[in-house]
């Protein structure tokens, strides 16, 4: 199953990339999807730069109170927005 025909080498990939890979050899054919998805794997790489802008949202917002405040680790966390602000909250993941 580890085919290594223009440089993919099976064995080194994900499952996930497999899986992609396998799915664009059904739809466009071996030759077309190889080169397809070693292009998509270089854009992968390097990386598109692309943020959330949520996430930079909430970490200009808690990253003041990271001295301030103690966020015990191994519990989960609601972060919601509310009138201006962000509260976090613990999440009782027991119920």
């Amino acid at each position: 199953m580890a085919k290594a025909k223009n440089g993919i080498n099976e064995k080194s990939l994900s499952k996930g990339e497999v899986r992609k890979l396998n799915a664009l050899r059904k739809s466009l054919g071996d030759e077309i999807a190889e080169e397809a998805f070693t292009k998509w794997m270089a854009q992968q790489a390097n990386g598109n730069g692309a943020t959330d802008p949520n996430i930079e949202m909430i970490e200009d917002a808690l990253s003041p109170l990271m001295d301030k405040v103690r966020i015990p680790r191994g519990a989960a966390y609601a972060v919601r927005r509310g009138r201006g602000r962000f509260i976090v909250e613990a999440v009782n993941l027991r119920a």
